[in-house]
């Protein structure tokens, strides 16, 4: 089968490698159609091909400044060429199916979607808004615009039957962890909060659960896409964190940290079980669900500083 593989923002390179790459062993033919990335370096391909057709111009540019406030302008600005391009390649490839990883501007995107004339699926990797009913009913129109929609947790695909998609139109498939060869068993007291520093993930409630907790190293790291509420008991890590300097941090942490609000999957803590790191996670989403299924941790009800402690 020969397969498209979007991913047009270039939002998750280590899931669209591993995706692209498992499908390649299986025997199937795959062109991932993304963007540079701009924060660094992404993972050679393996079996499959890169193209970095969408944002071509605009990538390269912020790969100096990635968090530029020129970035939305140009992006703006390459937009609709990206599109053009992307929808030429699609009709070039003739895919068997065409694979959407994200989609970074749902409104406009559904347009471009529902014009590629081939067999579409959507990986909702955030099924349900961050923030409560904000852009459901976009996301809605993309599952009706597609023929297969998969999401990362049983709870996300019964709460989207519930706002009436298809059940049959449904596919959960767990999301795979990122594996780093054999880890050492965690130890120290080092926790780890780390990944894109987002309001909703909750470093406001770990900081309070400091307070109950006065023999730990905490480690924050990441990019601040949100304010950072500063802390002098943290030792941060602010920036874009090479695969190298993440896996160093990992094998001094005991364990990872995820007090999110409100989620889907997690690339954290995808990343957080394939270095053998247990996780202490907020009950949302597919967090709590994934660390029971693999006795990975310990889960708590969001927004607990005193259970989270």
């Amino acid at each position: 089968m020969r397969v498209a593989l979007l991913d047009p923002a270039g939002t998750t390179p280590p899931y669209d490698h591993e995706l692209a790459r498992a499908l390649a062993r299986r025997g199937h033919d795959v062109d991932l159609l993304t963007s540079p990335f701009p924060f660094g370096p992404v993972p050679a391909p393996d079996g499959y091909r890169r193209d970095e057709l969408f944002l071509s111009l605009s990538g390269r540019i912020l790969r100096r400044n990635p968090r530029s406030r020129a970035r939305f302008l140009l992006k703006g600005l390459e937009y609709l060429p990206s599109v053009a391009r992307l929808a030429w390649r699609v009709s070039q490839l003739e895919p068997d199916v065409v694979h959407v990883q994200w989609l970074p501007l749902p409104r406009v995107d559904l347009r471009w979607l529902r014009r590629l004339g081939r067999p579409t699926v959507f990986t909702a990797h955030h099924a349900l808004p961050r923030d409560e009913g904000a852009g459901m009913e976009e996301r809605l129109r993309i599952f009706e615009s597609v023929a297969g929609v998969v999401v990362h947790s049983r709870g996300a695909l019964e709460e989207l039957v519930a706002l009436g998609v298809p059940r049959e139109k449904l596919a959960y498939i767990p999301h795979p962890a990122f594996t780093d060869g054999m880890p050492e068993p965690p130890a120290g007291r080092t926790l780890l909060f780390f990944g894109l520093l987002r309001a909703y993930k909750g470093l406001d409630v770990l900081l309070r659960a400091l307070d109950h907790l006065p023999d730990v190293r905490l480690v924050v790291a990441g990019d601040p896409v949100d304010p950072v509420p500063r802390d002098d008991r943290v030792e941060w890590r602010l920036g874009f964190l090479p695969d190298e300097e993440l896996s160093a941090l990992l094998r001094e942490s005991a364990a990872v940290v995820l007090p999110y609000r409100r989620t889907d999957a997690s690339g954290v803590l995808a990343t957080a079980i394939g270095h053998g790191r247990p996780a202490v996670v907020s009950d949302v989403g597919a967090l709590g669900e994934t660390v029971r299924d693999f006795e990975a941790g310990e889960v708590v009800p969001p927004g607990d500083p005193e259970a989270l402690a």
